[in-house]
């Protein structure tokens, strides 16, 4: 068991049967945004993410691009992949691969314990199989087809035809976990989240388990069944294990017992694997369950999911070479009510760029610093005789922290950076009323105008720090302007407001400058 100030967040491990769309970006940002928080606030933290690699979809789009499986796994990966997470600013501290060695081997590891404890078991099963999820569909998961698969059934998510398969396979006892996984969720309301991902996996397993095949011997892309050479473990079995794996598993106990559990983040639609099937897969290893288990909801376009198949997505780059990684970190966690589906139009993302962004926060920061080289010499100044106002600013930076903080403890990223922005739409409005700028035409009022910019430039470190982990690049810039000692995002963030001010500021470059969108 970890220690209390352990934190461990993984995102999904993702398909590489194609290139990545911002739906997957969105996963990686969010996981980015609360491991900085926490490491922000001293936690020992370990982000990781990475990609899946076997499995039969991975074999027939590298047998249909003429490449071998492996060699189309790392062309996706080298190519699409890990530069997304350039992209978009992210910073994780491990990135594995379902193909490397130290997770096939340790896959081996877990499956020959349940093998040995009695957990798996040999049996057939026919069902309908649809090779885009990797996964057998109940009837009611499935559809009528229509246009070019008029007259056969599709699957619901895929809209492509699902095929019977009928197979001699290994089965994990799963059914014999549901009492277990019920008293989880009882025990631990919050395992599961938002409340509405928590209602669905109750519901699923209050209407009884089946027990779950777990290998494949139609197909050899996988990681070996170690008993059977003539199977292959099923790719959702092998994939789960990657967040044990990658932290020591079978190799490195001192390592695994510093990282697990671990905070999982998923899209909802790969919940039930996640909340039910992976629990269940470590109960019978005896091993702990994930510290929870998040589903947030999809990007839509157009109303529909973001997909490749149906031509929706949208590539990150996209968005980042118009409005930079930043502006992109900041949309999709300010825009949408973390948990919740939430649609994209250009429109509204540069809207919100001009409005919030552009005009709220940069030309804040831009103003405060020019009048304090204009009007100061480019020298911080002090407080003299503080009023009502200067208090009540100085009580929004506290606010602003201990909500901020308070949010991200509850993985809900979007109030958290609400609440920060009170503070800038607070310190926007003390500029407005106090006018620093007609105090500076008074000598008589010298006291007061250095006491204003004074309060405005502590509200703008504390911005700087609280706002680090969502705009790394902007907040980077806005902290060397301040001439704030060490690098942002080494401050204490549970802290923020408690910030060493510099000495001198130097010139700020406006934090997000003005674009122009194509209609």
């Amino acid at each position: 068991m970890a220690d209390a100030s352990s934190f461990y967040i993984t995102t999904p491990i993702f398909y590489v049967n194609d290139v990545p769309h911002i739906g997957h970006a969105y996963t990686e940002v969010a996981a980015d945004v609360l491991a900085r928080w926490h490491r922000q606030a001293g936690d020992d933290t370990w982000m990781l993410t990475g990609t899946d690699e076997h499995g039969q979809k991975i074999l027939r789009t590298a047998t249909a691009n003429g490449v071998t499986p492996k060699e189309w796994a790392d062309k996706l990966v080298a190519e699409a992949w890990q530069p997304l997470l350039a992209t978009i600013d992210v910073r994780n501290d491990d990135f594995i691969r379902t193909t490397d060695e130290r997770h096939e081997r340790n896959v081996q590891k877990f499956l020959q314990k349940l093998y040995d404890d009695g957990h798996i078991y040999t049996g057939e099963y026919e069902g309908y199989y649809c090779v885009g999820c990797e996964e057998y569909k109940q009837q009611s998961e499935l559809v009528e087809g229509t246009g070019e698969y008029e007259g056969q059934l599709v699957c619901a998510v895929h809209s492509k035809p699902v095929e019977l398969l009928h197979e001699k396979n290994y089965f994990f006892r799963m059914s014999a976990f549901a009492d277990r996984l019920l008293a989880l969720y009882e025990e631990r309301p919050d395992f599961v989240q938002p409340e509405s991902a928590r209602n669905e996996v109750l519901s699923f397993v209050r209407s009884g388990l089946a027990d779950l095949s777990i290998s494949r011997s139609t197909f050899d892309w996988g990681v070996e069944v170690p008993w059977d050479e003539s199977h292959v473990v099923y790719v959702w079995f092998d994939a789960l294990l990657n967040y044990i794996t990658a932290v020591g598993y079978g190799q490195d106990e001192a390592e695994f017992a510093r990282r697990w559990p671990a905070q999982h983040l998923v899209g909802k639609d790969i919940l039930r694997f996640h909340a039910v099937i992976w629990p269940a897969m470590l109960m019978a290893a005896g091993l702990e369950v994930p510290r929870g288990v998040f589903g947030h909801g999809w990007l839509l376009v157009g109303g529909e999911k973001m997909s490749k198949s149906k031509l929706t997505g949208i590539a990150p780059e996209q968005i980042t070479e118009t409005f930079g990684s930043d502006a992109f970190r900041y949309y999709f966690l300010s825009a949408i009510h973390f948990g919740q589906d939430g649609s994209f139009s250009w429109e509204d993302l540069a809207a919100r760029y001009q409005a919030e962004l552009a005009n709220g926060f940069g030309n804040l920061a831009s103003r405060v610093v020019a009048m304090i080289i204009r009007y100061c010499d480019g020298f911080v100044p002090s407080a003299a005789e503080r009023s009502a106002a200067d208090h009540e600013i100085a009580a929004v930076e506290r606010r602003a922290t201990d909500a901020s903080w308070s949010a991200i403890g509850r993985l809900a990223i979007h109030e958290a950076i609400s609440s920060t922005w009170e503070l800038v739409d607070a310190l926007n409005g003390y500029l407005t009323v106090e006018e620093p700028w007609t105090l500076a035409k008074d000598p008589h009022q010298r006291a007061r105008l250095e006491t204003v910019l004074a309060t405005a430039y502590h509200g703008l470190g504390t911005l700087a720090v609280l706002l680090s982990p969502v705009l790394p690049q902007a907040t980077a810039k806005l902290w060397t302007a301040l001439g704030a000692s060490g690098a942002v995002h080494e401050q204490r963030i549970d802290r923020a407001h408690e910030w060493s001010v510099g000495e001198r500021v130097t010139p700020l470059e406006a934090l997000f400058p003005r674009v122009e969108v194509s209609a």
